[in-house]
């Protein structure tokens, strides 16, 4: 096999931390050819699964993700270089000295580089420790750290307090990682609210990006981007299905969240309801079913030509849309402005309204 990464013409400039479920893995294998090496997913497996070794084996050429198995046992098949596919580590700073050797041989057989993942709230230590940690890791896998991207991932950021509270910490270890030559340093959270059955039905509702905000308020420390895609960062959070059909549709600043709960019909024209508020709603794209594989099965619901699908297609449809929204909206280098309908600042009329807050939410009023 040829590992997916060889004859890359562009380094990666966006790196979404998604679950490996049927959705996201089904909207990463309808990534086009020329925007799949912008993407460096990070795949979080918590079952492994013939179905998720398949996937991988099948992804478009260009893309090289990389695959997080902290969740499964420290055993043999958990081993990433035994799976026989082009991937990239992702280490833990409490990986196991078994785990990291692991990791060190998966690196140099295929993409020769790891992706380290420092979580903000998780790995709390001084600078001192942090460097003690980083050089543990390259001694254990046999690395450099010109070989190992940074990830600062700073989880759950689901209002303007938990963003005021992350934002002076991702700066402080950006100064610490200014110590190092890592590859390259991005941020990542998640703004996805970890349950949306509060929300109301029957109308689109927005909610913000607060990941995507505190990304901006960081562009001057000249990092990388990265988010949890249309799910959320709490672990076990019921997401991203429903028992509602659900679409969840970014735009520049929020998601509009879409859950459909309409009775009388068949459950297909419940969804192709949903779907033609979707179409005809203002945050829709100029580029319509052309902008991505989602949107363009969205609108094949819109004009009721398939059905409704399941919660697995709900992501995936969503996914797709936001992978190719946020690499629309990203700096490409090489390129002044960036592609697409939309532009940082627009601001056009909005339907819907925004979600109420909940009891026992208050914290997050910001």
């Amino acid at each position: 096999m040829v590992p997916a990464h060889e004859g890359r013409a562009a380094e990666p400039v966006y790196r979404p931390i998604l679950a490996n479920r049927r959705g996201e893995l089904e909207a990463l294998g309808h990534l086009d050819d020329d925007v799949a090496p912008l993407l460096a997913p990070v795949l979080q497996v918590s079952v492994l699964n013939s179905y998720t070794l398949d996937v991988l084996g099948r992804l478009p050429a260009g893309l090289l993700p990389g695959v997080d198995v902290t969740d499964l046992p420290d055993a043999p098949e958990t081993e990433l270089v035994r799976w026989g596919v082009p991937l990239v580590p992702v280490i833990g700073l409490a990986d196991s000295d078994r785990r990291l050797v692991a990791h060190g041989a998966a690196a140099r057989a295929h993409a020769h580089r790891a992706l380290v993942r420092l979580r903000v709230g998780r790995d709390r230590a001084g600078p001192d420790a942090a460097t003690a940690a980083a050089e543990r890791i390259w001694r254990f896998t046999r690395l450099v750290p010109e070989q190992c991207d940074l990830l600062l991932d700073a989880g759950d950021v689901c209002c303007a307090a938990d963003m005021r509270v992350a934002e002076p910490r991702l700066r402080r270890l950006r100064e610490w990682a200014r110590r190092h030559a890592w590859r390259s340093v991005s941020v990542a959270a998640g703004g996805m609210p970890p349950s949306l059955t509060r929300l109301p039905t029957d109308e689109p509702v927005r909610l913000d990006r607060w990941d995507w905000r505190l990304w901006l308020r960081l562009a001057d420390l000249g990092v990388g981007y990265g988010d949890y895609g249309v799910g959320s960062a709490v672990p076990g959070a019921d997401q991203p299905g429903d028992r509602l059909p659900t679409v969840r549709y970014t735009t520049d600043d929020a998601w509009w969240v879409y859950r459909w709960s309409r009775r009388g019909g068949r459950g297909d024209d419940r969804f192709a309801d949903l779907c033609r508020a979707l179409v005809s709603a203002p945050h829709w794209p100029a580029a319509g079913a052309d902008f991505s594989w989602g949107d363009h099965e969205l609108v094949r619901r819109a004009r009721r030509g398939a059905g409704a699908g399941s919660a697995s297609n709900w992501a995936a449809w969503s996914t797709s849309h936001h992978l190719a929204h946020v690499l629309a909206a990203l700096p490409h280098p090489g390129r002044e402005t960036r592609p697409g309908p939309w532009r940082s600042g627009q601001a056009g009329p909005e339907r819907g309204r925004p979600a109420r807050p909940h009891r026992g939410e208050a914290r997050r009023a910001g």
